[in-house]
């Protein structure tokens, strides 16, 4: 059974870093495009960033550009978020998923999600 599980979220306060962790079995995070998103209370789910099967390209989000890394490691099969100068609009829940080659569309699989809380 293909599973993502997410990690390290938490509270931190503005202007400071946290690094999420996306553990997958099954599929490798080498041979698919994988994504980022989150959803905060009371809105829809959005993209935040991808990394490309394919020279490992990456994508991100207008709002989380120049802040937001996305990598992986292929011997751990692990995705990773790395966020630095975290605002309070980045409070949210956020997930990794599988994605449709070259789009920011979820092949329908995703984690349990990690909370993330930016305090002001």
């Amino acid at each position: 059974q293909v599973q993502l599980v997410e990690s390290g979220g938490g509270l931190v306060q503005a202007g400071e870093s946290l690094r999420l962790s996306c553990a997958a079995s099954v599929r490798s995070v080498t041979t698919y495009d994988m994504g980022w998103f989150r959803q905060a209370p009371g809105k829809e789910r959005e993209f935040v960033a991808a990394i490309r099967r394919s020279g490992g390209s990456s994508a991100y989000a207008d709002s989380v550009k120049d802040r937001f890394t996305i990598s992986r490691d292929h011997a751990k099969n692990t995705v990773y978020l790395q966020m630095n100068n975290l605002k309070s609009e980045d409070t949210a829940v956020y997930y990794c998923t599988f994605l449709w080659p070259e789009t920011t569309r979820s092949l329908g699989t995703w984690g349990q999600g990690t909370q993330v809380t930016v305090s002001s």
